[in-house]
């Protein structure tokens, strides 16, 4: 990923230092268990530990020759270790170091992953406290629908990070195995006691069966996660640039002092986060095909998968990370304008009341095809401007002989329609 869009923390996961250093862990551990086992001399794991080590440099300049990257890693280990090097990866197969040091790589990821959703929710559960009662428009297709309110809106986005980080923890927890298991899995050159004791250690979980590599069925569920929640993102996203159109300008990107929104005009204020979280959502959910044609692997083994996991795994992680951080920030500074949001609630004059109209008519006797005709023809009476709604639906006898003028006003009650919005908070914020 550019360094535009990454955070340093996500990015330091990804880069060779972290991934060698894993990769050493795993090698160091599993010749512990190997000592432990009396397969390997005791001295050897200790100097492994005393004097291992590994130059990223280095590596790249052996791999040029073995075009080998997990070879001219332990090529590299062992000008560090000396002779006690012999010991080092006893039985084992390159994917062991692989998929064991990937897994910890994708663990360390959604661990900052989870934690950037908790910085968004909390965000989102403040703003929608903030606005529970802010009446505004409810659309459908893009046209108004009925009144709701701008916390219901935020409190629905709420809901769908809320089930997103569910199932990021649960792909965190299916993705953390481990596999040391040899070159087609039987455990017949290592003992399965060192890949219990480097899972342990690494706080991975053992991989129940492994060929020469772990399913990447595991790895599907993982990258198809991220997409979901990409997705989750841009549906914020573009609740925002509507909102923020001239033509409703109910809320708005924060707008920094000395900030530009255009070369040509200077009026211009433009949702460009919320345009860039669009971008970043499609990029995420790009790795999640690939991630799902990995699954097909041939036989016990081939490296088709290889490839596409050094690209998309630090781009689909590294992405996301920013675009939670981004939108984090512009949810926390979101403009927000109930007198906007008020003024388009009444833009139609009353039309948004029709179906209060529409139920009462047929709970006073009128049949529900009469009431509608009635009900319509006085809306598109009212949406072409030839009189207020209430106006128009008060002068005509077949409505007025189900229900008195005082009756029919009533109806035009906006509380109406926010009367069980704390029913709606309680099942998503709890008593909060």
């Amino acid at each position: 990923m550019i360094p535009r869009y990454s955070r340093a923390e996500m990015a330091r996961i990804w880069e060779p230092e972290n991934k060698f250093r894993i990769w050493f862990e795993i090698e160091a551990h599993a010749c512990d268990a190997m000592a432990d086992l009396g397969l390997v001399p005791a001295s050897a794991a200790a100097a492994v530990w005393e004097r291992g080590g590994f130059d990223v440099a280095r590596i790249d300049e052996i791999e040029l020759e073995t075009r080998h990257d997990v070879i001219a890693f332990l090529t590299n280990l062992a000008e560090h270790v000396g002779p006690e090097a012999r010991f080092v990866h006893q039985g084992m197969t390159s994917s062991d170091v692989l998929d064991t040091g990937f897994a910890v790589q994708l663990s360390q990821a959604a661990d900052i992953l989870l934690a950037d959703l908790d910085r968004l929710l909390a965000a989102l559960k403040r703003r929608a406290l903030e606005h529970k009662d802010t009446l505004c428009i409810g659309r459908s297709h893009g046209v108004h629908a009925e009144p709701t309110t701008f916390g219901l809106k935020l409190a629905g986005h709420y809901a769908a990070f809320a089930r997103g980080r569910t199932r990021l923890a649960a792909a965190r927890a299916e993705i953390a195995t481990c596999a040391i298991s040899g070159a087609v899995g039987t455990y017949a050159t290592v003992d399965p006691r060192v890949e219990a004791h480097v899972a342990e250690k690494l706080g991975l979980v053992v991989e129940p069966v492994s060929t020469q590599v772990i399913a990447r069925d595991r790895h599907a569920a993982f990258f198809a996660t991220l997409g979901v929640v990409a997705s989750s993102i841009e549906a914020l996203a573009t609740e925002v640039r509507h909102l923020q159109r001239t033509e409703l300008r109910e809320a708005e990107e924060y707008f920094h002092a000395g900030q530009k929104g255009s070369s040509a005009m200077p009026h211009k204020r433009n949702p460009i986060l919320s345009e860039n979280l669009t971008g970043l959502a499609r990029l995420v959910r790009s790795a999640v095909v690939p991630a799902m044609e990995n699954v097909a692997l041939w036989h016990e083994r081939d490296i088709s998968h290889s490839s596409v996991e050094r690209v998309i795994a630090p781009d689909a992680t590294i992405a996301l990370d920013f675009a939670l951080t981004r939108l984090t920030g512009l949810v926390d500074r979101l403009l927000v304008y109930p007198e906007a949001m008020r003024a388009n609630l009444d833009r139609t004059g009353g039309l948004i009341f029709s179906q209060r109209v529409l139920l009462a008519l047929t709970q006073a006797g009128m049949k529900r095809e009469e009431a509608y005709e009635t009900v319509q023809a006085h809306a598109m009476s009212a949406w072409h401007g030839q009189g207020e709604f209430l106006a128009l639906l008060a002068a005509d006898r077949t409505v007025s002989r189900h229900l008195d003028p005082e009756a029919l006003a009533a109806l035009f009650d906006l509380g109406y329609y926010t009367r069980h919005v704390d029913t709606i908070f309680s099942r998503v914020f709890g008593n909060a």
